[in-house]
């Protein structure tokens, strides 16, 4: 049976997932990066063979999150999409009418607009990390709340506390505030899933048509708190689906297939790779007053691949 591999590595999590030819997912792995991106692949990887029973073709892997171009040079992808493409062709696989897609990940939140299956705006968070999975980890750790049980406190309250959303630190400053006064948790909890959506909404979402179908997308989708807090402030119905934290990998998954279709081979370097030994290094190119930082990626010390020089002098030397 043939299969198609999708990688999305970024900032906070690397994730892996595996359809079959009818887009069907077969397996997913959801992991940390932990600020190691080659690591994290390789090790994503080796929980993927351990998960797959069987013998399974790898016919085509598509890469995607902000290390795509890393992890295509270390899977040897056929494909290699920005998120908002990735998300949305994810999206459009289990919602053909969706028409807007909200997805929150660990450092970055993003807004997706789609009319008719097409892309027609977008936006990313540019100014403040408030609301973004890692914001509500350290609350959920500051809380000694597990995650898991953040949005559910949410749901509990039943006169939520206006908190300031507009910043990372002011918010929880507010919240600090809030407790030291005396506040329920819930009630503290769930004001800030609603602060949060405020700030999504005026930033992210600022001047955008959002209309339903909506898909919440992304770690943060698991938090229900947050998805009250939206359908709250939208008034229409938000949609989490089932494989809402590895979208991205299935959207590269997809679009693998799609380009595999047209070439009728593929570039993965196999299942061997998490085995590899890959360093990365640096230097400064002395050729022009640019000073350009260019990276060496390396497999078992031989140079196969190098970005960073903005006149490409160093791209293919030694590769």
């Amino acid at each position: 049976m043939s299969s198609f591999l999708g990688v999305d590595v970024g900032s906070v999590s690397t994730n892996i997932a595996l359809i079959d030819e009818d887009l069907n997912l077969i397996e997913k792995v959801y992991l940390r990066t932990m600020g190691k991106p080659i690591e994290a692949v390789q090790k994503g990887l080796k929980i993927l063979k351990q998960k797959i029973s069987g013998n399974i073709d790898i016919a085509g892997v598509g890469t995607t999150g902000s290390g795509r171009q890393l992890a295509s040079v270390i899977v040897g992808a056929d494909t290699i999409k920005n998120e908002i493409t990735a998300h949305a062709v994810a999206a459009l696989n289990i919602e053909p009418d969706v028409q807007t897609v909200i997805e929150i990940g660990g450092q970055d939140s993003k807004v997706i607009i789609l009319r008719d299956g097409i892309v027609i705006d977008f936006a990313m968070n540019t100014v403040c990390a408030a609301g973004t999975g890692s914001f509500l980890d350290q609350q959920s750790n500051r809380l000694n709340i597990p995650i898991e049980e953040f949005g559910k406190y949410a749901l509990r309250s039943k006169s939520p506390v206006r908190i300031a959303g507009r910043c990372a630190v002011f918010a929880e400053s507010d919240m600090i505030h809030k407790q030291q006064m005396g506040y329920r948790l819930e009630d503290i909890i769930r004001g800030l899933c609603q602060a949060l959506v405020r700030n999504y909404l005026n930033n992210v979402g600022k001047g955008k048509e959002i209309l339903p179908k909506i898909l919440f997308q992304g770690g943060v989708a698991a938090n229900v708190g947050m998805k009250a807090a939206f359908e709250e402030a939208l008034g229409y119905e938000v949609v989490v689906p089932e494989h809402h934290d590895v979208m991205g990998a299935i959207g590269a998954a997809i679009l693998a297939r799609d380009a595999v279709s047209h070439k009728k081979s593929t570039n993965f370097k196999g299942l061997e790779i998490m085995d590899a030994n890959y360093t990365v290094d640096s230097f400064e190119c002395s050729g022009c007053p640019n000073r350009c930082e260019v990276i060496n990626i390396k497999m078992e010390n031989e140079v196969i691949a190098r970005w960073g020089d903005r006149c490409n002098k160093w791209k293919n030397i030694g590769v």
